[in-house]
């Protein structure tokens, strides 16, 4: 890189991990675009506070010419493709778009990265929803992959496809097998949030009950701020790789609960509810990861614990939600 800042070029910039990665790259001193679709209804909410760094590009993963003219316009030396249909549950009920964006959309990103400018430093978020029905435990970057939902068999194609251009095309294109990795800012779809909205709800009088589905269900679950330094470091390596990143413990739906009541003095089994609906036609039992290639190689270890993550969204959620009664009042 030159003596001018870095740029870098984030998809799905307005989620979770697009708002962190944007956050850490800004105090790395990068200029940041942040790709966004055309929408009138784009939620800026998780990087309202960055609104005045970041730059920002139309573009869609169903729109090869847009990645192109994003790329051409921008220039950036490093793009990071978080952008996807990245809710589980919903890609069972909408598997072609699924497809479309989080498998097809990485060829097209790929494909304006070969077309534009070959020397592009390429990040793939990949999953652990790729090991689905798990061949050994824990998993590791050889792990052979078995999908469990369409949108695991989406990401597995997105996975392969950054391997094939890497070798065909001599891209320095890597992909982070990220295992999951939660925040005050996950979505209320996902049931990690899901929980300690509820849990916070509960314990203000909101609600008197929660529904989840399968709670035996589980999961390496890590902070998504930790892991995005992860991504940047794998694009500041000489030679590309894919990298497992994750917290090599693993706890069940169940423990989340525990620990989402007990922060706000709750007895959790007194409000969850088993809810049928909410179970997918085919679960994942169990997912735990070794990140042993990314401390050897990266450097990168998990920095907040089970419990930390745990409390610091619940507590999140408490504040968020006694200012809206506040305001309510």
């Amino acid at each position: 890189m030159t003596g001018m800042a870095p740029r870098a070029l984030i998809t799905g910039i307005t989620g979770q991990d697009g708002s962190y990665l944007a956050e850490f790259l800004l105090d790395k001193g990068y200029e940041v675009t942040g790709m966004v679709r055309r929408s009138s209804t784009v939620n800026y909410e998780r990087i309202a506070h960055l609104m005045d760094r970041v730059e920002f590009c139309s573009g869609d993963l169903l729109d090869q010419l847009s990645m192109v003219e994003a790329i051409r316009v921008h220039e950036p030396e490093e793009a990071y493709n978080l952008a996807a249909q990245s809710f589980v549950q919903t890609s069972f009920g909408q598997p072609v778009l699924t497809g479309e964006t989080t498998a097809l959309g990485v060829t097209r990103l790929l494909d304006a990265v070969r077309m534009v400018d070959t020397s592009i430093r390429y990040y793939q978020a990949s999953s652990s929803e790729m090991f689905g029905k798990v061949r050994e435990v824990p998993q590791t970057e050889s792990t052979p992959f078995h999908p469990r939902s369409p949108y695991g068999v989406a990401k597995v194609y997105g996975h392969w496809i950054t391997v094939n251009y890497r070798e065909s095309y001599d891209l320095h294109a890597s992909s982070g097998i990220l295992f999951n990795h939660e925040s005050p800012r996950r979505g209320l779809e996902f049931v990690t949030r899901k929980i300690s909205h509820g849990a916070a709800r509960i314990a203000l009088g909101m609600a008197d009950e929660l529904r989840l589905g399968n709670l035996d269900a589980k999961r390496d679950w890590g902070f998504a701020g930790d892991y995005v330094e992860a991504m940047w470091l794998m694009l500041q390596q000489d030679r590309p790789d894919d990298f497992v990143v994750c917290t090599g413990e693993t706890h069940s739906v169940r423990e989340f609960c525990e620990a989402a009541f007990s922060r706000v003095g709750l007895d959790w089994e007194k409000y969850v509810v088993v809810d049928e609906r909410f179970l997918r036609p085919a679960e994942i039992d169990l997912l735990v990861g070794d990140y042993s290639k990314a401390a050897d190689v990266l450097g990168w270890a998990p920095r907040t614990g089970f419990a930390e993550l745990v409390e610091t969204m619940v507590d999140a959620d408490m504040e968020f939600l006694e200012g809206k009664l506040r305001y309510l009042q």
